[in-house]
């Protein structure tokens, strides 16, 4: 994988969370920076761990698979693009909760496990490509603190609608790359 993709895999992984980031940051009562960043450093060390965890899990069945490699990458990053996209355009039933000053840990760690099991599953398909897991998995982790940590402070201005869009853009971000990895795939072939 080169650095482009791997910079559009890291910022693609960070929207489900950016999105997150700013319902949490909307549910602040004047959101400071430090709180911010705690919660982005909550989320990129999350979201960072996740695809070595799923890497490492895809890399056993790799030699199994290798024939097949691109089609799983490939069906696999569609299908979670996919899901993303869905969930980016499904409406919010959820009622508005008074403004809070600081969220707990445990409710920033739940939250950053469940918008990072993409990235786990991500993980899965990078195993069947060439690709160093500790850059992905860095970036992956760096673009995800910064776009949390965005998303709180706009929280507030710009609400949860824009932040699911972020999502649909993700998604398509990830189709995109699937695409490219079955393309040069089959170029190459």
């Amino acid at each position: 994988m080169n650095a482009l993709s791997t910079l559009v895999l890291a910022f693609a992984m960070s929207t489900d969370a950016f999105a997150a980031a700013v319902g949490k940051g909307a549910a602040l009562h004047k959101p400071r920076l430090s709180e911010a960043l705690r919660t982005g450093v909550i989320f990129g060390v999350i979201e960072a761990i996740t695809p070595v965890i799923g890497w490492a899990l895809g890399s056993v069945a790799a030699r199994y698979v290798q024939e097949w490699d691109h089609w799983i990458a490939f069906v696999m990053l569609c299908i979670l693009g996919g899901m993303m996209i869905r969930n980016g355009w499904r409406a919010d039933h959820d009622e508005a909760a008074p403004p809070v000053a600081r969220h707990s840990f445990w409710l920033l760690a739940v939250t950053g496990f469940a918008t990072s099991i993409d990235a786990m599953a991500v993980g899965v398909s990078l195993a069947f490509i060439d690709n160093n897991i500790a850059i992905t998995a860095l970036a992956i982790g760096l673009a995800t603190m910064l776009m949390v940590t965005l998303g709180v402070m706009v929280g507030r201005l710009i609400g949860n609608v824009a932040g699911k869009r972020a999502e649909v853009l993700g998604g398509l971000a990830l189709i995109g790359i699937g695409a490219t990895i079955l393309y040069e795939h089959l170029k190459a072939a």
